[in-house]
């Protein structure tokens, strides 16, 4: 760390991947209302957040002057920063892959030998070919590629794919896949405030896949819950008043689970059920 006596880490300052992380940094509790654009900077406590773009966030934590960056999957193996620890966020998932032309393109890697490959990532994209016996021209470019490879000036073309319709409407086809991809914390080992903000994120991270289930059921079909849901824990329960039938139910569920099995609460006489989503889930 240079410059600070604060934990420094990088966000993206605009883009998917920036909506991505000011969303669960903000779930997470984090104040950053003051990140506003490339270069501001918001600090609590002994933790700086400060906006970058991710190829340079990338570069300055391979560097050693910052302590954790927010950037995709092929930013970091881009930048070698891939052996470092890491906690993927789930959004701004693509695929990387290497592509040609369908029709009159190579159809292996192996045909790549000699040829030429057009990338926004030639450190990636050299180890990639290099692993796999191929010896190629690696043109690093900006702007989108798939048309440069349709119109011959590329044999091939390294890049990231969300849906693929780009790549069919230019008619080309997938020749190997490189790495799945997603927004991800990437950060240097054993720093306590970097532990504690993987800590919150991973809890935020975890309750939005779940639910907290409140319900009324009949005393006599409690363990029948364990039925339903494989797996669930012990339950809350708490006496209702005056009632000596029904109990109230408190528990954490998955989602999906809570959705699936909402007919077979029913049948076990649950009523009165309400599912809030948490803001955070620890175990």
């Amino acid at each position: 760390m240079t410059g600070s006596d604060r934990t420094r880490v990088a966000v993206p300052s605009k883009g998917r991947l920036r909506d991505v992380v000011v969303e669960i940094l903000t779930t997470a509790g984090y104040a950053i209302g003051g990140l506003r654009g490339r270069g501001s900077i918001v600090r609590t406590d002994d933790l700086e957040l400060i906006e970058m773009r991710p190829r340079d966030a990338a570069a300055a934590l391979a560097a050693g002057t910052i302590d954790g960056a927010f950037i995709a999957t092929d930013i970091s193996l881009e930048h070698g920063t891939d052996h470092l620890p890491s906690l993927g966020l789930g959004g701004s998932r693509s695929t990387l892959v290497v592509a040609a032309r369908e029709t009159d393109g190579p159809s292996s890697l192996a045909d790549l030998a000699g040829g030429v490959v057009a990338t926004h990532m030639p450190n990636l994209t050299e180890r990639f070919l290099r692993d796999n016996g191929v010896d190629a021209t690696i043109l690093t470019m900006g702007g989108s590629l798939e048309g440069v490879c349709a119109a011959g000036i590329a044999d091939a073309i390294v890049d990231n794919t969300e849906t693929g319709t780009s790549l069919r409407q230019n008619r080309l086809g997938v020749l190997a896949t490189i790495a799945e991809c997603e927004a991800q914390l990437v950060h240097r080992p054993d720093i306590a405030v970097i532990d504690d903000l993987v800590l919150r994120i991973s809890a935020a991270l975890k309750a939005r896949a779940h639910r907290y289930v409140m319900l009324h059921l009949p005393k006599d079909r409690i363990e029948d819950l364990r039925t339903v849901f494989p797996g669930l824990a012990s339950p809350t329960v708490v006496p209702l008043a005056g009632r000596d039938d029904l109990v109230a139910v408190h528990f954490v569920v998955a989602t999906d689970a809570l959705w699936n099995r909402l007919g077979e609460l029913r049948s076990m006489g649950a009523t009165g059920i309400v599912a809030l989503p948490p803001d955070a889930l620890l175990p």
